[in-house]
């Protein structure tokens, strides 16, 4: 039976505009880029069949979705365009026969860029100062949500002059994302609060950039990257290699991560290099955007209705897999929250098995109408956890079964409440062993007090031993009690407690965000070991002055000043400071030291000092010890004989140090 060209056409547009509200006007997405790609490529090519039933309302004849109410409309004075898709090398080389016929060349230089997945925004700078942005909109009227990029630390709110000068006019466009580290931890407290968590980085950071309340963002670790300008007065630029240049020497982050390709060869060697390699980087990329690089062969090539002509994003392959649901079973967080994770037949997405993945909650298994015995939709990005995206009705059988929250713990037997207010269920009983597993897991952890050797495995032996049921029993080990643990040898045993003895040196940030406090990450934890100094000044504090702190939202304030009046909270701290804990005040936090803010890792061994002694003087100098090297870190010290640690800083270009520049450094001479 033939499809009514017609009918398709107009389900197609329902369907597509329903997503596209769902996506930009809510930021709840219920399909995945891949599908919403294929709808769209299905619409296309219709109308291209049917020329005659392409209508002006057509998604194909627009660039996006309108903007949402709440905030003021700005027409872009240059429209934001959306990109053209490719799906395959095949399509890349097709775009540039398009490209060189429309130029009359036999070669065009391009420029390989990665593709964010994060919310395009456009900033408005009039002599050098940031006077307006705002989201992209429907590519031609965006939102006003300058209040909320004001937050935003990586965006300058005054531009630095680039050769002595500042344009009088600059249209700079971008996108504002999170990254993947930031958005994992964010999830993990808002499932420890019971809320539900975020669906993907993209839709954090669109979300967290429409609050009304710019408090609420700026709570939110966004960052910036700009590639595009519209208008511009006052500064030449020709093509997107010296914009790109430009850019930074203005104040404005630029991706570093590109490359000039001398054909279309190079582009798609550089897409072959980030999709392989796309993993390892600190945010989420869906694809490559290619561009002609002269901005004077861009206004030859021209565009399209919805998209330039002189560019495309090639997108990665979708990132899910099929998999039956066996069964779903309840796993207990460090403050009692229960999460369902669905246990599934192995099956491989982009190399990696997964054999389990996160359902969220129980409103979240509702919603979805996922059931056990569901063929599922598995989705894995990056360093996300892996995640049901949804069931697969059509080859149900019958024999599938609805999933219902167990009355009690499945850990200690307790009752399991549902809060008013909440999404989550929780266990409340403080001494649960999985709370209390969890709640070391957190107090040992890199951001945390560090402690090198105390994994989930010694964890469980020492709780399931008894030996543990409070933070403070882990400063009451010795070296014999961890050696009579299972698959503890004296090296082992001696390596963990002389980690514990060096973790009861911290300081006061640390401490703060070990002790696992609502809505207290990393970054939150460091504002407020800035602003008070001593644990006693933070546990004093009143929501108003907690309140009266930038970065500090009215939710996060009462989560903090609820914690500190909790009895049993106020034991675990007591019973810490008993033990021998010294909560040292950040040094940047008293606005001294050399080492100020500076983050470090030690490799090797140091012929002038101890590795504890070492630790010891960066901390006092104000800096600080972490455990593995990543982007995020300053300096590597490397001593004689330096592990794997040392390869890696020069894999990610952070700075080396021998131990001669260390003590220069400590001498603040560096």
């Amino acid at each position: 039976m033939m499809t009514d060209p017609r009918r398709e056409i107009e389900r197609l547009r329902a369907e597509i505009e329903r997503h596209n509200y769902l996506y930009h006007v809510l930021d709840r997405p219920e399909i995945s880029d891949a599908e919403y790609d294929r709808l769209f490529r299905r619409l296309i090519e219709l109308e291209e069949e049917h020329p005659e039933l392409v209508t002006p309302d057509s998604p194909t004849q627009r660039v996006g979705a309108p903007p949402a109410e709440g905030f003021a409309p700005v027409p872009h004075a240059i429209p934001m365009l959306s990109l053209a898709n490719a799906f395959d090398e095949d399509e890349l080389r097709d775009f540039d026969r398009r490209v060189r016929e429309l130029l009359g060349v036999d070669s065009v230089r391009y420029v390989a860029e990665p593709k964010l997945d994060g919310l395009s925004v456009e900033l408005v700078y009039r002599d050098g100062r940031f006077v307006r942005g705002s989201t992209r909109g429907d590519g031609r009227v965006g939102e006003d949500v300058t209040s909320n990029l004001r937050t935003i630390r990586s965006i300058p709110l005054r531009l630095r002059p680039a050769d002595g000068t500042v344009p009088a006019l600059l249209e700079v466009r971008g996108e504002v994302y999170i990254e993947k580290a930031d958005f994992a931890s964010l999830n993990e407290e808002r499932r420890r609060e019971g809320l539900a968590p975020f669906a993907n980085p993209r839709n954090l950071a669109a979300g967290s950039l429409r609050q009304l309340d710019p408090k609420i963002t700026a709570q939110r670790p966004l960052k910036a990257f700009f590639y595009d300008i519209g208008r511009a007065e006052g500064i030449a630029i020709t093509t997107q290699t010296a914009l790109l240049s430009t850019l930074p020497r203005l104040g404005l982050r630029a991706n570093p991560l590109y490359r000039v390709c001398d054909g279309i060869e190079g582009a798609i060697s550089f897409y072959r290099e980030l999709e392989e390699g796309r993993d390892a980087l600190p945010y989420e990329a869906d694809g490559v955007v290619v561009k002609v690089d002269d901005f004077a062969a861009r206004r030859i090539a021209g565009e399209v209705s919805r998209s330039p002509r002189w560019a495309i994003a090639a997108k990665f392959p979708a990132e899910e897999g099929i998999s039956r649901l066996v069964d779903i079973e309840v796993s207990v967080g460090r403050t009692g929250v229960l999460t369902p994770v669905a246990i599934l037949e192995p099956v491989r997405v982009r190399g990696v098995e997964i054999t389990s993945a996160t359902l969220h909650n129980a409103d979240e298994i509702e919603r979805k109408d996922i059931r056990i015995g569901d063929y599922v939709v598995v989705q894995r990005a990056g360093d996300v956890i892996p995640q049901v995206v949804r069931p697969l009705p059509e080859r149900r059988t019958g024999k599938e079964r609805a999933f219902v929250m167990p009355n009690a713990c499945p850990v200690c037997g307790s009752e399991i409440v549902r809060l008013e207010g909440e999404v989550a269920h929780r266990c409340l009983n403080t001494a649960c062993p999985a709370r209390i597993k969890q709640s070391l897991l957190h107090f040992a952890s890199k951001e945390g007090l560090d402690i090198d050797g105390l994994g989930e495995k010694a964890v469980d032996r020492l709780v399931e031993r008894g030996l543990v049921s409070r933070l403070g029993d882990l400063f009451r080990l010795d070296r014999e009690t961890i050696a009579s643990l299972e698959r503890f040898g004296p090296k082992s045993a001696e390596n963990l407690a002389s980690a514990l003895e060096r973790a009861k040196r911290t300081t006061l940030s640390r401490f703060l965000f070990a002790l696992g406090i609502p809505g207290v990450g990393s970054h939150i934890a460091e504002v407020l070991a800035r602003r008070f100094g001593t644990i006693d000044r933070v546990t004093s504090a009143t929501e108003e002055n907690l309140i009266a702190i930038p970065e500090i939202g009215p939710e996060t304030a009462a989560a903090i000043v609820r914690f500190f009046a909790n009895a049993e909270n106020k034991r675990t701290i007591g019973d810490l400071l008993s033990v021998g804990l010294e909560i040292g005040s950040d040094l940047s936090a008293g606005g001294g030291g050399p080492l100020a803010g500076r983050r470090f890792v030690l490799t090797g061994t140091l012929a002038s000092m101890s590795r504890d002694e070492a630790i010891a003087r960066i901390n006092e100098a104000g800096g600080r010890v972490t455990g593995s090297v990543s982007r995020k870190t300053d300096f590597v010290v490397v001593g004689r004989d330096p592990g794997a640690k040392a390869q890696r800083a020069i894999e990610l270009g952070v700075t080396t140090l021998t131990e001669e520049e260390f003590l220069r450094l400590l001498a603040g001479d560096g």
